[in-house]
């Protein structure tokens, strides 16, 4: 007891506790204290959507509204999600030239870095469908097969059975899916664009998708094979009906007249 009297009575004492809670206080900070890149995280996202927002009322605000809230000439962007704001304007459907039964696919104005401003902008507006990452959406090791029977549960009755697309009604219709890219297709169903029902993880999980992507690629792909022959633009039973119905009972029709009109000269000679 005297010994540590003594030791607490030494002049260096005082310095010595201070520089041992000033330790203990240096590592509590450092354990807890958010992490240097968290906070840089945040502030790219910040910057993001800031520049988003500056591209958003020049290029989309006259249809959209000044905040998102929607008008006459175009819907509310509140909770639509960064992966339809992808998903539109990586397509180049918009903005939109003009009016219409549907938006169609053209060039694409913006680049990828400003459209993810955009979709971070939109997606700050309100929670939803979130830009898929390349795992989701890369279909390698994917069940193509599997994804052919979901496609043509789910997608044919529109897009046919091998995504050619096809007619709708009042002027509409369901786009081609050849040379739509992976990360597109996965947002097309994750959130449902224009006349297209959306397939929420709910509804039909990532895996799922990605056996659908798998299938497209491996029927739509460079150098996907034709088992059947010709494809005949692959449209379906409607266009191998008319090459039947025009080439085969045409044909047939041809030897009808050529027999008859042989077997008159044979009668007559």
């Amino acid at each position: 007891m005297k010994k540590l009297s003594a030791r607490r009575r030494h002049p260096l004492a005082a310095l010595v506790v201070l520089l041992v809670a000033l330790t203990a206080i240096g590592g509590l900070y450092a354990a807890l204290a958010p992490a240097p890149k968290a906070q840089a995280d945040d502030s790219s996202q910040s910057l993001a959507i800031e520049e988003g927002k500056k591209l958003y009322t020049v290029g989309c605000s006259s249809c959209h509204g000044t905040s998102g809230q929607g008008g006459s000439d175009g819907p509310s962007l509140v909770g639509v999600g960064s992966a339809a704001v992808d998903f539109q304007v990586g397509t180049g459907r918009m903005p939109a030239q003009q009016p219409g039964a549907q938006v169609p696919r053209k060039k694409v104005i913006y680049t990828q870095k400003q459209i993810d401003q955009l979709a971070a902008y939109i997606a700050s507006l309100g929670p939803g469908p979130v830009t898929p990452t390349e795992e989701q959406y890369d279909p390698a090791g994917a069940n193509a097969a599997r994804g052919g029977e979901l496609f043509r549960t789910n997608c044919a009755q529109c897009h046919n059975y091998q995504g050619k697309g096809g007619a709708l009604t009042n002027g509409k219709y369901a786009p081609t899916l050849e040379g739509v890219s992976n990360k597109h297709l996965y947002e097309a169903m994750l959130t449902g664009p224009q006349n297209m029902p959306s397939f929420p993880d709910a509804t039909m999980p990532e895996e799922n998708k990605r056996e659908i992507i798998a299938y497209l690629d491996a029927v739509n792909g460079e150098g996907a094979p034709s088992p059947g022959g010709m494809s005949l633009g692959s449209l379906g039973p409607v266009t191998e009906g008319l090459f039947g119905w025009i080439f085969g009972l045409g044909a047939l029709i041809a030897c009808a007249i050529w027999l008859a009109a042989h077997t008159t000269k044979a009668k007559k000679s």
